[in-house]
């Protein structure tokens, strides 16, 4: 296993309208963040639109690094937005062949399914943070647990590596919870425990759920019956002690 080391930067949001891409207006939501030695290296960049499916929007975000990538060392995000409105049509063109000749899980295995493992310090508006999360888990096709076990809130995600790392950036941009006086608040006190390739000993969740566990065993047995009894006694024995 290793440790994905937290990226400070900058994070910012752009909605775009991209004009008659199937007849129709195109309202693209990018969501950028700049790490600190940005521009010597891409952005991370989401891209979501009510209009696009979800295959789609991946297909764009991967164009969309893969042009940032020819910008490196020069500031780059509004070459991009300009090259998302000229090159939507024929991304969507594309992406609606490459869909139709081959299975749509072609892209996901290609890079193998990834496992990413969250501690959340608290939620204050709990039931509103948790539809966040299923929604999440849900649009990204993500499965695994959100698990409470008394003070300890662990989020256990399986799925395609770029999925995994589009769902980080949701988590930390995004106003997910209340702050002690009511207003909305980004997540400051997420710890990413473990990001790695799941191995042929892991099992392979087959849904998103939330579950609270009422002692330590029920948890330790959650992961024991997942193949993950070395990630409990790596990452989570340590948040008891």
């Amino acid at each position: 296993f290793f440790y994905f080391p937290e990226t400070h930067g900058i994070s910012f949001r752009i909605q775009i309208s991209v004009k008659e891409v199937l007849d129709t207006d195109v309202l693209l939501k990018l969501l950028f963040h700049l790490p600190v030695n940005y521009p010597s290296t891409v952005p991370d960049i989401s891209v979501t639109s009510d209009q696009l499916t979800r295959a789609q929007c991946m297909d764009v975000r991967e164009k969309l690094l893969e042009e940032a990538k020819k910008h490196l060392s020069e500031p780059m995000v509004h070459d991009l937005i300009l090259w998302v409105q000229q090159h939507l049509k024929d991304v969507i063109k594309q992406s609606a062949t490459v869909f139709n000749e081959k299975p749509t899980l072609s892209k996901v295995t290609e890079d193998g399914i990834w496992m990413l493992l969250l501690n959340l310090d608290h939620m204050r508006a709990k039931a509103k943070y948790v539809k966040t999360v299923e929604k999440w888990a849900s649009d990204l096709r993500l499965t695994g647990r959100l698990m409470f076990m008394g003070k300890i809130i662990l989020i256990l995600l399986q799925g395609d590596r770029n999925s995994i790392k589009e769902y980080l950036i949701l988590q930390k941009t995004s106003k997910v919870d209340v702050d002690s006086s009511g207003k909305k608040c980004k997540e400051k006190m997420m710890r990413v425990l473990c990001e790695t390739e799941l191995q042929s000993q892991h099992k392979r969740f087959q849904t998103f759920e939330v579950k609270e566990y009422s002692a330590l065993e029920e948890l330790q047995k959650e992961f024991e019956t997942a193949g993950l009894k070395t990630l409990f006694s790596e990452f989570v024995s340590p948040l008891l002690k």
